[in-house]
């Protein structure tokens, strides 16, 4: 058996990812950033906040004129005028005198500090709000209390983001704040989802003898999406070459960046991919010791890089976390393809067949640390198993029994409250 017919998962994915590279940029509205890897550094134009605001509703006051201020000897300072957020009054603070300022609001002129409105007899949990004449002040302040500074966050001409910064729901914030409308970010990957074989039907058809619902397609575009690229769903492609290359060059005209299918890359009478690849492109790899998930084929279909994924959903699925989430994150931009890792602490003897092994596991967190239990059946076939899973437990290369007690690494497919 030739090299290219028996990798390792890290060969294999050395060999995926060498031939993928990052996608153009685009630019587009901030709405639709989310999500998306920043092509370009983002340079502040403004300082934030802009301006010298109160964080607190109280009163704009002189710190110099509230010293030894206390519950039992007030200060009292003259009231000149009321102010909200958004308005710009001009008025100055002079001795002796303060205003009424909400949170947010710019502070006036000759104020340096803000006294928040439980320091005072203003009745600020009542009704009535009017504006006092007078306030008695019960507490001194020191310069720049409850004061918000411009720049205290961010300067004009600060780099606020490099290339390459993933951008949260927080990064939308401040690049709101900074007043960019639009950004410069990696393009979403287009991806191709085919399913084959004769024995598929849609969901919405009902069961007959030998003919099964097409869960792949379904499965693999919500794992596109989850990942933030665009599913081009393909349909299901017959077992015959035609038929594969049909739905392929749909995908040519879709402009896929990547290429993706179940089934058909095995070594039955009826898998056709290989054959298609190797008329029409290439064939890097075809097989991977790792488990579920031998049966694994790596090319280019007309230029377009192809994983051919096996046809069992499980096996498809996991296959797809191993390589086509990486592949799919590069495209994108981003630098870290892997799931969070953990050692956890099986609870249970498992066996495996000294394939790099990956077992549908529930991880939960006790006073010994990180514990694994298995989903119980690990057939290719039992997709609840996977539902009923949150993680992966990699049983390595070469190992056949692992015996409870023995911790191993651990693939968070899901992070909770209860694990964390």
């Amino acid at each position: 058996m030739s090299r290219l017919e028996d990798l390792s998962v890290s060969e294999a994915l050395d060999l995926v990812l060498a031939q993928i590279g990052v996608l153009e940029a685009e630019s587009v509205p901030l709405s639709d950033a989310l999500g998306r890897i920043l092509a370009d550094p983002v340079v502040a134009r403004d300082d934030l906040p802009p301006f010298a605001n109160s964080s607190m509703d109280g009163y704009a006051v002189r710190a110099a004129d509230l010293a030894g201020a206390s519950k039992d000897s007030p200060v009292e300072l003259r009231v000149l005028a009321d102010i909200a957020a958004g308005m710009d009054l001009a008025i100055e603070i002079q001795p002796g005198t303060s205003a009424r300022i909400m949170t947010g609001a710019p502070l006036p002129s000759g104020a340096d500090a803000v006294v928040p409105v439980e320091d005072t007899d203003e009745p600020w949990r009542g009704q009535d709000r009017s504006l006092p004449q007078s306030i008695s002040i019960y507490r001194s302040v020191e310069s720049g209390a409850f004061v918000r500074y411009p720049g205290e966050d961010i300067r004009a001409g600060m780099t606020v983001l490099q290339a390459g910064h993933l951008l949260r729901p927080q990064e939308i914030g401040v690049l709101a704040s900074l007043g960019i409308p639009r950004v410069h970010v990696i393009r979403r990957p287009r991806v191709g989802v085919l399913s084959t074989g004769d024995e598929l039907i849609d969901v919405e058809a009902p069961l007959s003898p030998g003919k099964i619902r097409n869960s792949n397609s379904y499965a693999q575009a919500a794992q596109v999406l989850a990942l933030g690229g665009v599913p081009v769903m393909l349909g299901v492609a017959r077992d015959t070459e035609a038929d594969i290359r049909a739905k392929l060059d749909k995908a040519v005209v879709e402009q896929v960046d990547l290429l993706i299918s179940s089934a058909g890359v095995s070594v039955g009478a009826y898998d056709k991919v290989k054959e298609v690849l190797n008329g029409s492109g290439n064939v890097a790899f075809w097989r991977v010791r790792m488990r579920p998930g031998k049966p694994l084929a790596f090319g280019t279909y007309r230029d377009i890089p192809y994983l051919g994924l096996p046809g069992n959903p499980v096996s498809a699925m996991v296959s797809f976390e191993t390589f086509v989430r990486p592949a799919i994150l590069k495209l994108g931009g981003h630098s870290n393809f892997e799931r969070p890792r953990i050692q956890a602490i099986l609870l249970e003897d498992v066996r495996s067949d000294g394939r790099e092994s990956y077992l549908r596991a529930v991880v939960t967190r006790d006073a010994r640390g990180y514990v694994a239990l298995t989903t119980g059946s690990q057939g290719s076939h039992i997709l609840m198993s996977l539902v009923k899973a949150n993680a992966l437990l990699v049983v390595p290369e070469g190992v056949t029994e692992v015996a409870a007690g023995t911790p191993l690494t651990a693939l968070m497919l899901d992070w909770s409250g209860e694990i964390f």
